[in-house]
């Protein structure tokens, strides 16, 4: 019978919702704000854990680094604490990263929509959109 997580899975998410509870309850930098952690990576032999992470109120490039710089400073401390939450043999050594997948996505999401409005122009006001109802009835 084979198991629906693997192991590496099970750890990152397991790492992931601990280090939300902890950073909630016991980060007081205020450089760090509204963190929301997207995605847990761990390396193969379960020393590193890479912690991609977004910030909710900061929009300046300058204050999201200056906020990953903090989250790493308290990396050490925050692996303690992680130590205890989870019965693992080794706790991995964090490392916090700036997620960048959201950002990505709403600039493609813009080119999109700036493609679509250039093609509405070309074919005289006549947008291409589809339609999902009536693709539901097909």
């Amino acid at each position: 019978m084979s198991k629906e997580f693997s192991r590496s899975e099970r750890i990152s998410e397991g790492i992931q919702k601990a280090l939300s509870k902890l950073i909630i309850d016991n980060i007081r930098d205020p450089r760090i704000g509204m963190v929301s952690i997207n995605y847990v990576e761990v390396s193969k032999d379960y020393a590193v854990a890479k912690v991609y992470v977004s910030f909710i109120d900061l929009l300046d490039s300058e204050a999201i680094s200056s906020a990953v710089d903090a989250l790493n400073g308290a990396a050490s401390y925050l692996r303690k604490m992680l130590s205890s939450e989870l019965a693992l043999r080794s706790t991995p050594k964090l490392r916090f990263l700036i997620d960048k997948v959201g950002k990505r996505a709403s600039q493609i999401s813009d080119l999109i929509d700036q493609a679509l409005a250039a093609d509405a122009a070309v074919n005289g006001g006549v947008s291409l959109k589809f339609d999902n109802d009536e693709n539901k009835k097909r």
